[in-house]
């Protein structure tokens, strides 16, 4: 998958993956992670999501990387923020408010960016991936990430002769294969959000289970 379909996607306003919502998983599960109010946790393709806000609003400074600037500038000026533009090595680094979205490749990421991140979220960036990237994604992850950042996971998962990704479907064995070589997995909870996703059962499915990991490291 090139990134100019990701581009496309932003220029076009394509975004029926944009949830207006605060994700419920998040909101349940992201407590037990037991991360103190004031730690920095990371978001990777972050898009414009608004989970981003309700993790600032519990004290966190929110560090996120994005492929568009698109998603990025409509990030800050839908909230009212102004933010200072840098660069930093490979990416234009966008801030304010103790957020800090990182505009470029994720795999250009290095453990300088993420080294205070005591915490990830990851709702939209494992099921965003194809298969032939998803090992490489998680991979890449756990190398550039603190030893002792946990992560919380949220994927779907449906019949795949259904619809072609993204999102796509990523079951827990796959979850379990891509990430035990360094972390536990322990699974939380499985919804049927089918009802709640209006534009994935107009492309043809009937059936949708999202399901969130905490990923703790081994």
């Amino acid at each position: 998958m090139e990134p100019t379909f990701w581009h496309e996607r932003w220029q076009k306003n394509s975004i029926g993956f944009h949830q207006e919502e605060i994700n419920t998983q998040l909101k349940e599960f992201w407590p037990t992670l037991g991360l103190a109010p004031g730690t920095a946790v990371f978001v990777p393709l972050c898009g414009k999501s608004r989970d981003m806000l309700w993790l600032h609003e519990r004290g966190h400074e929110v560090i996120g990387v994005e492929l568009s600037p698109i998603a990025v500038r409509d990030f800050f000026a839908e909230n009212k923020l102004t933010p200072k533009t840098t660069t930093l090595g490979k990416f234009e680094q966008w801030e304010a408010e103790r957020y800090k979205i990182l505009v470029g490749d994720f795999f250009a990421l290095e453990t300088s960016h993420l080294s205070e991140v005591a915490g990830v979220y990851d709702r939209a960036s494992l099921i965003a991936l194809p298969p032939a990237l998803r090992h490489r994604y998680a991979e890449h992850l756990a190398a550039i990430l603190p030893a002792r950042a946990e992560i919380l996971l949220v994927t779907l998962e449906y019949p795949e002769e259904e619809m072609e990704g993204p999102p796509f479907s990523v079951t827990e064995a796959e979850v379990r294969q891509l990430f035990e070589r360094h972390y536990r997995v322990a699974p939380l909870k499985a919804k049927n959000v089918l009802a709640k996703n209006v534009h994935l059962r107009e492309r043809g499915l009937t059936a949708l289970t999202e399901r969130a990991f905490r990923l703790t490291p081994a």
